[in-house]
């Protein structure tokens, strides 16, 4: 049987805003992020909803039916990013002001960022913890990915564990070559996907 797929809405945003905090809870960069767990059990929500809040206002956000699973999208156009955005300030100003890493984070990803052409963005994919490795994210996401290459348009992402981005080669995502490493913390790895060429006619 399929996994069915809805569009969220502002009306979900709760239940989205739960599911991306406890499913990101104990991810390596969310660990880096805020390193006391105790502390991050406290902002950690606030944190991914600044996320969550920009793919409902400016991009698109995927679920399962079931609530369980969930992907945000962004369309970055191509050219130099908007000299007015300021996330990463506005990140760690709401989540957690004192700490420098909360803004960092979005700096670090920013710098390595391609804007040379349009690209769909996969900003964040989550599965609730006890329906991991079930295959839901593979199927949330793939919809997205057969429109990319009926219509031509690359994607990107940032995988935040080797686990992750072994995943996402087998999705037709490579290493960009450059990764993204997090002052005494781990790496991210960068990815990008070329959309898979359109079989002649004939």
């Amino acid at each position: 049987m399929g996994v069915r797929v809805r569009q969220a809405g502002a009306g979900d945003r709760e239940a989205v805003a739960r599911l991306l905090d406890e499913a990101f809870m104990h991810d390596p960069v969310s660990s880096w992020v805020f390193p006391d767990e105790s502390h991050r059990r406290k902002v950690h929500g606030v944190f991914m909803g600044i996320f969550l809040d920009t793919a409902l206002a400016e991009g698109r956000v995927d679920m399962t039916v079931d609530g369980k699973a969930v992907a945000l999208w962004l369309q970055v156009p191509a050219g130099p990013p908007d000299p007015d955005d300021d996330t990463p300030a506005r990140m760690r100003e709401v989540a957690d002001p004192d700490n420098e890493r909360a803004e960092m984070v979005g700096r670090l990803t920013g710098a390595v960022h391609p804007h040379d052409r349009a690209h769909e963005y996969l900003l964040l994919i989550a599965v609730s913890p006890e329906r991991q490795g079930e295959g839901l994210g593979t199927a949330l996401i793939a919809p997205v990915l057969e429109r990319c290459d009926r219509e031509g348009v690359p994607a990107y992402l940032e995988a935040s564990s080797l686990r992750s981005s072994r995943l996402y080669e087998r999705l037709g995502f490579a290493f960009t070559g450059r990764e993204i490493e997090l002052p005494d913390g781990p790496c991210m790895w960068p990815m990008w996907r070329e959309p898979a060429t359109a079989p002649s006619g004939g």
